[in-house]
């Protein structure tokens, strides 16, 4: 009877590491291929070191300073177009 119990135990808590263990190499695969990439959620956590993610180009810092001319602005689409309104 002893046996049969610690049989099951031993069964419960092998069966509850393996399932730990894949969903943390999941979520670590998911981290390095996907996560990583969002600087927003590496400044939740704290990670200042791996900069992978930062792809994005940054512009000069002279080119920052100066002022920005004005840029055309796009066309609106065919919903955000206002329909004039005829007032007979």
């Amino acid at each position: 009877m002893w046996q049969s119990i610690g049989l099951t135990l031993l069964s419960l808590l092998a069966t509850l590491a393996c399932v730990l263990l894949f969903m943390l190499c999941g979520w670590y695969v998911v981290w390095q291929l996907f996560l990583s990439k969002f600087k927003f959620l590496r400044e939740l956590i704290g990670d200042t070191g791996s900069q992978q993610g930062d792809s994005e180009v940054t512009e000069p810092e002279a080119e920052q300073d100066a002022p920005s001319t004005p840029q055309r602005s796009r066309q609106k689409s065919a919903r955000q177009r206002r329909i004039p309104v005829e007032d007979d």
